[in-house]
């Protein structure tokens, strides 16, 4: 867990050079946080030949669809391929499965690195990523949410993309509290709710109580949690530039961790 970050001099609002952290910075802290493993390294990616990178396209809509039903031999058949050519992409119907997610999490991944841009602060590059990495359960239906829910192979993969999620926005969370555009929270609580709403809304047993998509779902939330950070930070007369929120608004290190001995 992260610790409770708190605002200095030397960060203060006042000096906009020494508050705002460059898009260097941001880049070098982002590089440091290892991404998960990828199901397929890059030089199966390099090998996969044209055919086959139109069938996993082609299985990423079929899938989408629930996939728990169908063998290979059906697969091959929807695909109108041969038994040859899928097992000469994985050597059964869930490694594909796992292939197919875990390329298309990849390609979401970069494109939400690729949203940000120099001139955003923090907090704005946190709503613009984790908009992009929501794109992944945009079009999430209920016969793949259990499917892939009842797999425990799915459940790891979802799960190490969803931890480099978090990671991610904490790292961003302590960008905005160094700047002093927060109060000192734990990053890493907050980091943990609001980069999991996607993968939350997306569970079986959720996705059908909502009246939206998944991503408009999680989006939403995302805003109002970030608007409620800017907010208290702006009601308290926090501006980073003193070590401590003013009482009320301060935080408890006992109260967010647990009282200690």
């Amino acid at each position: 867990m992260s610790q409770l970050r708190q605002g200095s001099p030397s960060q203060g609002r006042g000096d906009l050079d020494d508050s705002e952290p460059s898009t260097a910075a941001i880049e070098d802290r982002l590089r440091a946080i290892r991404p998960p493993s990828a199901v397929l390294d890059r030089a199966g990616e390099r090998a996969l030949t044209n055919r086959q990178r139109e069938i996993l396209a082609e299985l990423d809509t079929m899938f989408g669809e629930g996939f728990a039903h169908l063998t290979m031999a059906e697969v091959a058949s929807r695909l109108n391929c041969s038994l040859r050519t899928l097992y000469g992409l994985a050597p059964s119907r869930d490694a594909l499965v796992l292939m197919v997610i875990d390329r298309k999490l990849w390609a979401i991944g970069r494109a939400a690195r690729g949203a940000l841009r120099a001139d955003m602060s923090p907090l704005d590059a946190i709503r613009a990523y984790l908009a992009a990495a929501n794109v992944a359960v945009s079009d999430a239906t209920p016969e793949f949410a259990r499917d892939i829910a009842a797999m425990r192979q799915g459940r790891d993969l979802n799960e190490a993309h969803s931890n480099y999620l978090v990671k991610v926005t904490e790292c961003l969370l302590d960008l905005a509290v160094d700047g002093g555009d927060i109060l000192p929270i734990d990053t890493a609580a907050v980091a943990r709710i609001i980069a999991g709403l996607g993968r939350e809304f997306a569970r079986p047993e959720v996705l059908a109580t909502l009246s939206s998509t998944p991503k408009e779902a999680a989006d939403t939330m995302v805003d109002i949690i970030i608007a409620g950070l800017r907010t208290t930070a702006i009601d308290s007369g926090f501006d980073g530039t003193s070590a401590e929120p003013t009482r009320e608004h301060s935080t408890d290190r006992s109260a967010v961790r647990g009282s200690q001995p």
